[in-house]
């Protein structure tokens, strides 16, 4: 009896590492797409071991776990933004549901294996993805590293540019301009730092970029975007359905939901690449904190007050609004390098900005504040 092939992606950051494997190459190829030129993901042949991410649709087993969470006394909450129902055996494991998307999980910690299934392929695949990603963070932070709410370029010998400041203050703004200037992205919205010595290391946090119309539209990346999607090519799945239908129709008018949220094109890290045409960059050293302020009727300036970092600035299991931690992947407690770390990023220059909605008067500014 020949057995059926199993495909896997071996995904690596820094010292710490995990694998996606499947049965349907496609789950694993989304894995290694995802991660591959943020966060080194390349295929692997024998996918085995500790930190193992299972992948595959298999609606018997998506009723078995689903039904075994039902059957138990459980707890609830929202992961990836949808419902989960999860509970802990006695002997260690976590076995989780989420109904809606037709997902279920069963983690081993003992064993080091968190098994997904599903009945679409393509809803194991981002939990694939979104899970891997989270093994890996635990391990980074049991590494002690951190994380801040911050984008980040590098330029040719690796030095980093940071830019901090809450949603709408132009972190990706930021990190798309002087990426199209010739720095590379290192990440958009979160990095993972960690000192070493007299420096502040920056890994990646690989996601889905969300860049608005007048954006592209200023970067004149609109229609490329736009004929890439009517001929049938696809964004991000998690991208609202009245965006993809505004591509198709050439609209560049802003969306914007019930909340009044501006809903955006999502691209994939590897799309900000192959669509986009922007190099990634995998680490870097901190160089330069920047911290803008969008105001669309004033001339792009720098200001003559120094900003300081706060805790809003740092990513921590408490601030996490998406993706609480139900498997227990993640070390419970702060860095034992948080105290240094603040002290070696509050010794780098610092500059406060504010911009405008002219691109080519924001990339001025940007370029001579940035230079390192």
């Amino acid at each position: 009896m020949t057995l059926p092939q199993q495909y896997a992606t071996h995904i690596q950051a820094s010292t710490c590492a995990a694998t996606v494997a499947s049965y349907s190459e496609p789950v694993a190829t989304w894995a290694r797409q995802y991660f591959g030129q943020w966060w080194h993901a390349a295929p692997e042949n024998a996918p085995y071991g500790w930190n193992l991410v299972e992948a595959d649709v298999d609606p018997a087993g998506l009723a078995a776990i689903t039904q075994d969470v039902l059957d138990c006394p459980h707890q609830e909450t929202t992961y990836a933004n949808t419902p989960m129902l999860y509970r802990r055996t006695p002997g260690r494991a976590v076995l989780a549901a989420q109904p809606a998307d037709q997902l279920a999980y069963r983690y081993d910690r003992g064993a080091g294996v968190l098994r997904i299934v599903g009945d679409e392929q393509r809803a194991v695949a981002l939990a694939a993805a979104r899970l891997a990603r989270e093994v890996i963070r635990g391990q980074l932070l049991l590494d002690g590293w951190s994380i801040l709410h911050a984008s980040a370029v590098t330029n040719d010998q690796g030095e980093a540019v940071l830019t901090f400041g809450p949603k709408g203050a132009g972190k990706t703004t930021v990190g798309l301009l002087l990426a199209r200037q010739g720095w590379r992205l290192l990440a958009n919205d979160r990095v993972f730092v960690k000192p070493a010595g007299d420096r502040v290391r920056v890994l990646p946090w690989p996601s889905a970029a969300a860049i608005g119309f007048g954006l592209l539209d200023a970067l004149g990346l609109y229609d490329p975007v736009a004929d890439r999607v009517k001929k049938g090519e696809e964004l991000h799945p998690t991208q609202d359905q009245t965006v993809t239908d505004a591509l198709l129709t050439g609209s560049r008018t802003p969306i914007r939901n019930a909340k009044g949220k501006e809903l955006k094109p999502q691209f994939h890290p590897h799309q900000l690449a192959d669509w986009l045409g922007l190099t990634l960059a995998t680490e870097g050293r901190a160089a330069r904190l920047l911290f803008p302020t969008v105001t669309p009727d004033t001339a792009p300036t720098a200001l003559d007050h120094t900003p300081t970092l706060t805790d809003a600035d740092f990513f921590t299991a408490a601030t996490e609004d998406r993706y609480p931690d139900v498997f227990d992947l993640l070390p419970v407690g702060a860095s034992q390098d948080a105290d240094r770390l603040a002290e070696l990023l509050t010794a780098l220059p610092h500059h406060a900005l504010t911009l405008s909605h002219d691109t080519d008067a924001n990339t001025a500014l940007l370029t001579k504040v940035a230079a390192v």
